[in-house]
């Protein structure tokens, strides 16, 4: 039984005389059919649950969203569909819409007191799903992973010393480094079959002369879930070297079918004293405007040493929402992530059979495809569109800025560029496919059709 820590929402706004405004849900899905019938199947009841329209095309252009507004800025109206920045384009699961509208029905917005429900929602979140036990007192809030990560590079990772990333990965902490006036040191992934692979021989050698590591788990923008076997083996590594891992955990709500996600705190004891954790339902609900996050570590002198370097700048809204989210949100989730499957089988079978020229192998992790396009590059002679432009540019022109400029002009979609997810990333694009599976098949149609065209 879920501990409901809000307000008593229907009697609080019967007391203020307001009313909620929900995100509407729409009609059944088949994917969402599929997932009544099988808890119907599996429990001998009928449907216990509402079905999420999750085909619903919900119109974000022209609400200062980065993923249409920024696109269409640079490349024009012309955008279709916007694919870059990792947020989803569906309707708030409607237990946050109504929890927000709540709050906002008392017309107050003083100092929060944030009791022990907040923390609560997180725990009992990772007892659910993941069996994992967090100890509430260890729990840090914080405005965002970013600024977490940040403070674990502040304590650990001196300016001028080495960071060690396994690349290609998320493009955002090198921001972090530079922030930090910290140095990447990139260990460039195998590709196996299409799959991504530590490099363990060059893993070894590249952390012994780094401060920290972060791990992303599971991976952006490879989709990899890494198996307990990997991260123990990372963990042993970095252990014997005495390096701390900072594990961004933000997409580990987003396993494919068939897959899993193992918490990097789960590992052996000493493995995990060895580690931060950094989560967010930032990524699950796309909450990311509203700049909540936390971290923990089994590690008391660990917590103890990051602690000073966090401060925490927390809105209500964020916090109501990241509540109403973890307590409420699972049935949301689950069902999308049934038709986030689908999108993703979606992808690979149609790029597979219709687009030559790229190259996809379905993601175990995240919302994200990672499409090899060198194949494209070569036909639309980005290459040497580049080096021709790079004669005059004031800025060095990248082959693959050629490609998501041919990709914006020809199929009228917005990717993200490779190379700046580190070695290992030229001559491929990011595609986000958390939207409703008609934008993915269009933005697909698209693609083949201006391939067709070359």
């Amino acid at each position: 039984m879920l501990r409901n820590h809000g307000l008593n929402r229907r009697a609080f706004l019967r007391s203020t005389g307001a009313t909620a405004v929900l995100g509407a849900v729409g009609a059944r899905s088949a994917l969402a059919s599929e997932v009544a019938a099988t808890k119907a199947a599996t429990t001998g009841f009928g449907p216990a649950r509402a079905d999420f329209d999750f085909d619903e095309i919900y119109d974000r252009r022209g609400s200062d969203c980065v993923k249409w507004d920024r696109a269409i800025e640079q490349y024009g109206p012309e955008i279709e569909v916007g694919m870059g920045i990792a947020d989803m384009d569906f309707r708030a699961a409607p237990c946050i819409t109504q929890a927000i509208a709540e709050r906002c029905s008392h017309e107050n917005w003083g100092y929060q007191h944030r009791d022990s429900s907040f923390t609560d929602a997180v725990v009992d979140w990772n007892q659910r799903r993941y069996d994992l036990d967090i100890d509430p007192s260890t729990i840090v809030w914080t405005s965002g992973v970013h600024p977490g990560i940040i403070a674990g590079l502040h304590t650990f990772a001196p300016p001028g010393s080495r960071v060690l990333l396994t690349t290609p990965t998320y493009n955002g902490f090198y921001s972090d480094l530079r922030f930090t006036r910290t140095i990447a040191e990139d260990s460039e992934m195998k590709v196996v079959d299409g799959r991504y692979e530590i490099d363990w021989e060059d893993f070894e050698r590249r952390v012994q002369r780094v401060h920290a590591f972060i791990l992303c788990n599971p991976q952006n923008p490879t989709g990899n879930c890494w198996s307990p076997e990997d991260m123990t083996r990372m963990g042993e590594i970095c252990l014997e070297h005495r390096v701390p891992v900072l594990s961004d955990e933000i997409h580990c709500d987003f396993v494919m079918k068939g897959q899993k996600y193992t918490p990097f705190a789960s590992l052996d004891r000493k493995i995990a004293d060895n580690s931060v954790t950094f989560k967010s339902n930032s990524k699950t609900f796309s909450l990311a405007a509203n700049k909540v996050a936390w971290y923990f570590s089994t590690n008391p002198a660990f917590m103890e040493r990051l602690r000073p370097y966090t401060r925490a700048d927390l809105s209500t809204i964020g916090m109501v929402a990241a509540r109403a989210a973890n307590n409420e949100g699972e049935e949301w989730l689950d069902q999308l992530l049934v038709y986030l499957d689908g999108n993703h089988d979606l992808t690979e079978s149609y790029i597979g059979e219709k687009i030559p020229g790229v190259e996809y192998t379905k993601a175990q992790g995240t919302f994200l495809a990672w499409l090899d396009m060198s194949g494209l590059m070569d036909r639309i002679d980005a290459q040497g569109k580049a080096d021709y432009e790079n004669r005059t540019a004031a800025q060095p022109v990248e082959p693959e800025t050629i490609l998501q400029r041919w990709l914006a002009e020809n199929a009228r979609i917005y990717l993200n560029n490779g190379p700046s997810y580190g070695t290992g990333g030229a001559g491929h694009m990011r595609m986000n496919i958390a939207t409703s599976r008609q934008l993915v098949q269009r933005a697909l149609d698209n693609l083949s059709g201006a391939i067709a065209a070359l």
